[in-house]
């Protein structure tokens, strides 16, 4: 027991040395990573010192650059207001130098203009003396003396004028002749036309004589009932399985035969039963009408049109001028325009539509007593056409100013159209007048002995006396009579006017 008792002394002394031993060990461990640490912390400062040393220096020298370049700056700038301020004494003492020589300057203006002053005051008193004494030598005021003096140079302007307008036209002819033919020509080639063969009587043919009787019915009711309804004229004569239709009213006369057609086919004719098939005529004609405008509109590409005026172009259809069909006529000139439009560099489109237009103000829905032009012209512009449109329209007579170069395509292309060989049938005596107020036109000017018609009025022969009118003058008669022919006369394409001034010499050998 004793024995155990001292060995576990034993462990235990063992155990006091081991730690004792151990806490030695760690005290000189710590001493030593202490030393470390200081010395890694004085290397590290040291470090850090020179860094902060270098990054100081680099700040110096980057700071030192920057002043340097400001300084430079201001220096420049310094130079250059230096210079400024050189060059602005010296415009400084320009201007006043400028300034010398101006208040000179003024001083002569104004000497010179006291002297021009009073030369012109020496003059005016000289002129005055000479112009009394050309009155005393000539017997004559200065005012009369102008008078005449005016009236001589009014004489020989209008002479010079009338030379200078010939000269001026025959210009104009050797350079836009000859293309304005070609461009007429060929506007003309590529249009199919017709020749008129309407008029204002309509023949309904029968099958037999006996349908007369029953169109007349008893006592004549049957026709007058249709006469009333229809406001046609039925002619009921002798000629053989026909009945003629009279008015000047193509619409009207278009129902009456529609009507007739109807009754006949249906066989059962009466008063009562006119009056219902005149009513359903009429109203078919109107669709027929408003169904033949807008084919119109569709076949020459025109869209856009108001129902009124399709309504009014369908109603061309029913109209004629001097026996030339108005809707013909119209599409005869649109396409007419188009075609001379494009060799012009126009709007053809636009062309076209004022050429199927123009003539819309011979089918008004109410009477007047405005021209064609005009009407037409109001028709368009309450319908919403475009200006250049209605100036066309209403210009193609010259009852107004053409405003754009569409207004003469549109008359010359009327014209054309109405004035061609087979366009147009003219009641004789309407003819013989109309050459007879030309040749009267032409006599009614003096100097002028006679004056002929030809060409069916597309020329005016004028003959003029030799002594009383020289070749000027006769220049001037026509140019005068042309523009009497164009202000107070209407008739269709152009009227050429040649005045003819003759000197004959005679004498007889015996």
């Amino acid at each position: 027991m004793f024995e155990s008792i001292i060995g576990g002394i034993g462990v235990l002394i063992g155990v006091a040395v081991g730690y004792l031993l151990m806490k030695t060990g760690l005290k000189k461990q710590s001493t030593e990573i202490i030393e470390t640490a200081k010395k890694e912390a004085e290397a590290l400062k040291k470090e850090k010192i020179l860094q902060a040393k270098e990054k100081f220096l680099e700040l110096k020298t980057e700071h030192e650059a920057v002043i340097k370049k400001r300084e430079q700056k201001m220096s420049e700038q310094h130079s250059r207001i230096k210079e400024l301020q050189g060059k602005n004494s010296k415009h400084f003492e320009e201007n006043k130098s400028r300034e010398r020589e101006l208040a000179k300057l003024e001083s002569k203006f104004s000497r010179l203009l006291e002297l021009n002053e009073k030369k012109s005051e020496d003059l005016e008193k000289m002129h005055r003396s000479q112009v009394e004494q050309l009155e005393v030598i000539s017997q004559m005021s200065a005012e009369d003396a102008k008078k005449q003096l005016q009236e001589a140079l009014k004489d020989e302007a209008k002479h010079e004028a009338a030379q200078f307008i010939q000269t001026a036209m025959e210009e104009a002819k050797l350079t836009a002749n000859a293309e304005a033919k070609k461009i007429v020509i060929q506007s003309i080639q590529r249009v199919a036309t017709e020749q008129a063969v309407e008029n204002s009587v309509s023949v309904f043919n029968i099958e037999n004589d006996d349908v007369k009787g029953r169109i007349i019915g008893r006592e004549g009711r049957n026709i007058r009932a249709i006469e009333a309804a229809t406001g046609v004229e039925i002619i009921v004569d002798d000629t053989p399985e026909a009945i003629i239709l009279s008015c000047f009213d193509p619409v009207r006369r278009e129902i009456a035969r529609l009507s007739l057609h109807k009754l006949v086919s249906d066989g059962r004719i009466h008063p009562a039963r006119i009056e219902e098939v005149v009513a359903k005529t009429k109203k078919a004609i109107d669709e027929e009408i408003i169904e033949t405008g807008k084919r119109t509109a569709i076949d020459l590409g025109i869209h856009g049109l108001h129902p009124e005026l399709i309504k009014t172009v369908g109603r061309m259809r029913y109209r004629s001028s001097y026996g030339q069909n108005l809707l013909q006529h119209s599409r005869e000139v649109a396409n007419l325009c188009a075609i001379m439009a494009s060799e012009l560099g126009l709007n053809a489109k636009l062309a076209k539509r004022a050429g199927l237009l123009h003539d819309i103000g011979k089918c008004p829905s109410e009477e007047t007593d405005a021209p064609h032009a005009i009407l037409g012209m109001q028709l368009a512009e309450k319908y919403g056409e475009k200006p250049d449109v209605c100036n066309a329209i209403g210009a193609h007579h010259d009852e107004i100013e053409m405003t754009t170069l569409l207004s003469p395509i549109i008359q010359v292309c009327d014209a054309i159209s109405g004035a061609r060989p087979g366009a147009r049938r003219q009641i004789a005596e309407s003819y013989i007048q109309r050459l007879k107020e030309l040749e009267d036109l032409a006599l009614s000017f003096g100097g002028v002995t006679k004056a002929y018609a030809i060409h069916a009025g597309r020329e005016l022969r004028v003959m003029v006396e030799s002594e009383r009118v020289t070749d000027a003058q006769s220049a001037q008669i026509s140019f005068d009579i042309t523009q009497k022919i164009q202000t107070e006369m209407t008739y269709p394409g152009q009227v050429k006017v040649t005045v003819i001034r003759e000197t004959r010499a005679v004498n007889v050998a015996k």
